[in-house]
């Protein structure tokens, strides 16, 4: 028996293409699409897990040329697989991390407690000021000047920086 479909009913490709050019959530990024190879997703892995710890080991792990490995890395949406696995092992970490804090809290070292007790208050808001508030008084304007120098000066050689005129006092050398 055939399968028959109602008529006016587009055709199951053009529905699929529908389905694949939906946008994306804000805020949701898409990976382009592409293949990745096997070989490329172990050598991946084994150098996002720490196994090797760039690409020449890893190239050797899985059985491909180094550049292959280094031409696929390029390419954006392998880059984009890896960022993606990069976050997630971090994010596997971060709460083994989190744990080893809440340990120290119990440690039997002082300081230990009270820097692991200081990381954890500042992830919650609570830490003093990191740098010290320095206050500068722009306001600041000259008083006098007095000049020490040996040689004498001729009173119109002299320069007023005070918008209020003051009175010269002279320096007689000879006291």
């Amino acid at each position: 028996m055939k399968n028959i479909t109602p008529p006016g009913t587009p055709a199951k490709r053009t529905l699929a293409v529908l389905d694949n050019s939906l946008p994306a959530p804000p805020g949701v990024e898409v990976a382009p699409s592409g293949r990745i190879s096997g070989k490329v997703k172990a050598a991946i892995d084994a150098m996002v897990s720490g196994d090797c710890k760039n690409i020449t080991p890893a190239a050797e792990k899985v059985g491909v040329a180094r550049e292959s490995l280094s031409r696929a890395l390029n390419k954006p949406h392998i880059a984009e697989f890896m960022r993606q696995k990069v976050i997630r092992s971090l994010a596997m970490a971060s709460a083994r991390a989190g744990a080893v804090k809440q340990e120290l809290l119990d440690s039997d070292n002082a300081m230990v407690r009270d820097r692991a007790s200081s990381f954890v208050l500042g992830l919650a808001g609570i830490q003093p000021a990191t740098t010290p508030s320095v206050n500068v008084n722009i306001e600041v304007k000259a008083g006098y000047v007095i000049d020490l120098s040996d040689e004498p000066r001729p009173a119109a050689a002299m320069r007023v920086v005070s918008p209020i005129a003051a009175p010269m006092i002279e320096h007689d050398a000879a006291e």
